[in-house]
């Protein structure tokens, strides 16, 4: 709350003041002539179709991609400071990351459950939200588009998409060279370069580079972890001999070696009443100190390693007035997950080890076919035909040490294993292999009939055809924490394991959207909308799989309304966008707690019913011309409507009616300034401030009210600041940034199930006060 504060006070104070020179050139009439400069018209693709925001009839937030570079990382993390809407849950390993939008979202460990929220490159589905959660290098824009979208973007946009677009090719020799350094050794560099390849072709090629130690160390290895090591490669060629025939490839790869995301011990010991307690374990692991803590003592380092790649081409064909649009993309994505589960230095009497590693192989085909007709006619339309098969396939070992402690072994000590107090350890180990295929078949259209200037009606359908297959089988010899018997049962007598579990299902869907549109004035377009959103069945394939969790997830299903303002003000200087919306989740795809072998396990399910409401806002403010004010504001109410028990789940495991949904704050909004002072020598001087709020907000999904309790992350605010020089013809740019400058801790995400019965925190670099030094130039 004081991070609120000074941010609220410190704001109108810093935009006061950024404003003075501008005032100060009132008098020159060129800068009085700029300073009636208009915002500038975003373009976007919500609709599959280019068109100005601001006729758009629906809600969307847009991040350029400067404002993306200037983040922590420009990532889909780092955007969720920005954009009040969007929210992101942290997790051990990008597979376990998740998006939420308006509140929902689908976090699973299951390799057969999809995003609710798709993320869409240059037009390309990812299949996996995960692929999408590297670094976003040589970006154009980001659209974040809120509520249901699965009439254009399919089955896994049920509560959102993000559709990022890169940078394109152009037909002149350039590019740009830039390196960051910010503290605590992390190093970012990006090379581009755009070649002229011929008079009709162009190329463009990206390389990046980054790397940082960490903000956690690890005492036991005496490192720093929680850092990263990342690199890769874009290509792309742009091939447009006519306005009648355009074709785009690109192909790209990255790989990243992570030692994140090592959870630390937030708390101390607790009973299942929240009460404090005393464990032997905390005798060798570090003072909790709440979100303060930054230190953890493991011996395995959790880890990341992925490597991923794909090619996709894209061609825009004239077909008489209208245009036939092809796109054909392969994608390969290989991670693998390894964690230290018992958060400990070694395995102990009581308190075993328990080590995980988990390669997983992914590769998804999707072909797109979609007609599009000349805009601004009496009925504007798009038709489209889609096909994707996405491949999953995992092998997750489990490795425990287990022991007792002797006779003969003091009281109250902890004893290590392999000790002499120790008796002789059993290392009892499961691997499971298991896997998925998804395969989606859809028909859309959606038509604009334009009945007056100002007076529109939109409706769209899509027909989707699933299917989705799956196996899994886990062999184990011994009992241990966390590993169940084998599954299938061995088969009696032989001591083999039975043939694989093996399941398959599919489903056909018809859904739409409905809105109206109206231009109230040349400045002020109002809309309302109905969404009927769709995601498709899943399973619950992973690790801890028994008999009780075999049954088909069904299909989720969703009711959206929507009503909005567009207001363009101030002679085009401003946008302020208001959207007010309710939806209604049918069968909602959530993860719930669960025991398994007397462990707690998550275990995906059918929820029940889920509801959001709420009222968000974007504000688009250029006062004068080398001023911009960007910001947000959003309002969401989501909680639990009736929930419903697991199969084989006991009666209890009920979540009360109202429950808040996790990742869903209350209140959250950002506020950015940016002004670039012109001073007519050799350099210019640019100034800019950013800062973003959120209301405390749940992590954990449960009917515990004791987990609930320690599982809500406190409200928090964030302030970074930015000064920078640079040539008046762009050339070069030297930027100064400071992240968190009041060092306000905070938590990105809770864990039950410590140490002792304490909570697992995720703390992001962005938790404490940073700098950073870029440097770019541009020839």
């Amino acid at each position: 709350m004081k991070a609120l504060l000074r941010l609220s006070t410190a704001l109108p104070v810093v935009i006061a003041a950024l404003a003075v020179p501008a005032h100060a050139q009132q008098a020159n009439p060129a800068a009085e002539e700029a300073s009636d400069a208009p915002v500038a018209e975003i373009v976007v693709t919500a609709q599959k179709r280019s068109e100005n925001l601001q006729k758009v009839p629906l809600a969307v937030s847009v991040l350029s991609g400067e404002a993306l570079a200037q983040a922590a990382r420009p990532s889909i993390e780092s955007a969720a400071q920005m954009v009040p809407s969007l929210n992101f849950l942290k997790s051990g390993t990008t597979l376990n990351q998740t998006i939420f939008l308006r509140g929902v979202g689908t976090a699973t460990f299951s390799i057969a459950g999809e995003p609710s929220v798709s993320t869409v490159v240059d037009g390309v589905v990812y299949a996996r939200s995960g692929e999408a959660f590297s670094d976003l290098v040589d970006i154009a824009q980001m659209e974040v588009l809120r509520g249901p979208q699965g009439t254009l973007f399919g089955k896994n946009a049920s509560a959102g998409v993000i559709n990022i677009t890169t940078q394109m090719p152009k037909h002149e020799l350039g590019g740009s060279v830039e390196a960051s350094y910010f503290d605590r050794n992390e190093f970012r560099a990006k090379a581009v370069l755009n070649v002229p390849l011929g008079t009709d072709l162009a190329g463009r090629f990206t390389g990046f580079y980054g790397e940082y130690d960490g903000n956690i160390r690890n005492v036991t290895r005496n490192t720093w972890v929680n850092g990263y090591k990342h690199y890769g490669a874009r290509g792309q060629v742009l091939y447009d001999p006519s306005a009648d025939l355009r074709i785009y490839v690109a192909a790209d790869y990255h790989k990243n070696d992570d030692n994140c995301c090592a959870e630390v011990i937030g708390t101390g010991a607790l009973t299942g009443a929240g009460v404090p307690t005393t464990s032997l374990a905390f005798n060798v692991l570090p003072s909790p100190q709440g979100a303060d803590t930054r230190a953890v003592a493991q011996d395995l380092i959790t880890a990341t390693k992925e490597e991923g790649w794909g090619v996709s081409a894209q061609a825009d064909i004239a077909v008489g007035s209208h245009t036939l649009t092809s796109i054909t993309s392969y994608r390969k994505w290989n991670n693998t997950e390894i964690r230290d589960g018992d958060w400990l230095d070694r395995a102990y009497a009581g308190f075993n080890q328990l080590h995980d590693n988990g390669p997983q192989r992914t590769n998804t085909f999707t072909q797109e076919l979609r007609l599009t007709s000349p805009g601004k006619q009496f009925l504007d339309y798009v038709l489209g035909a889609y096909y994707s098969r996405a491949y999953s396939e995992r092998t997750f070992q489990r490795d425990d040490v287990v022991c007792n402690a002797a006779v003969t072994a003091p009281a109250n000590t902890l004893i290590p294993c392999g000790s002499v107090n120790a008796d002789p350890s059993t290392f009892p180990s499961a691997v499971a292999q298991f896997g998925s295929t998804f395969r989606n078949f859809a028909l859309f259209g959606q038509a604009t009939v334009n009945f007056t200037d100002r007076l529109r009606i939109v409706g769209g359908l899509r027909y989707s055809h699933d299917e989705l297959s799956v196996f899994h089988s886990r062999n184990t010899t011994l009992a241990g924490p966390a590993i169940s018997p084998s599954f299938p049962a061995t088969t009696s007598g032989t001591g083999q394991p039975a043939a694989p579990f093996t399941d398959k299902t599919s489903k056909d869907n018809l859904s739409g959207k409905a809105a109206i549109q109206f231009d109230a004035s040349r400045d002020v377009v109002a809309y309302a909308s109905y969404t009927r959103g769709y995601k498709g069945p899943a399973y619950n394939i992973f690790f801890n799989l028994s008999a009780t969790g075999t049954n088909v997830i069904d299909a989720e299903t969703s009711d959206a309304f929507e009503v909005g303002l567009k207001n363009t003000l101030l002679d085009g200087r401003m946008t302020l966008n208001i959207a007010g919306f309710f939806a209604k989740y049918h069968n909602f795809q959530a993860n719930n707690p669960d025991l398994v072998a007397g462990s707690v396990v998550s275990r995906f399910t059918n929820a029940g019913e889920v509801s959001t409401r709420g009222i968000e806002m974007d504000l688009n403010w250029r006062p004068v011309s080398d001023l911009s004010i960007t910001g947000g504001l959003a309002y969401t109410n989501a909680h639990v409507d009736q929930f419903k028990v697991a199969p084989g789940a006991a009666p209890t495991a009920i979540i009360a009616p109202g429950s808040k949904l996790a990742y869903a704050p209350e209140w959250k909004g950002s506020l950015a300034a940016d002004y670039r002072w012109r001073t007519g020598s050799i350099v210019d001087v640019f100034f800019g401030v950013q800062g973003n709020y959120q209301s405390s907000q749940i992590s954990l999904f449960t009917p515990n009210t004791v987990q609930t309790q320690f599982g809500t992350i406190p409200a928090y605010g964030l302030v970074n600041v930015s000064l920078g020089i640079g040539d008046a013809s762009d050339k070069y740019r030297l930027t100064f940034q400071v992240r968190n400058v009041f060092d306000q801790s905070y938590i990105s995400a809770v864990q039950a199930g410590g140490p002792g019965g304490s909570f697992r925190y995720q703390i992001p670099r962005d938790a404490d006060r940073y700098w950073g030094l870029t440097g770019r130039v541009n020839f």
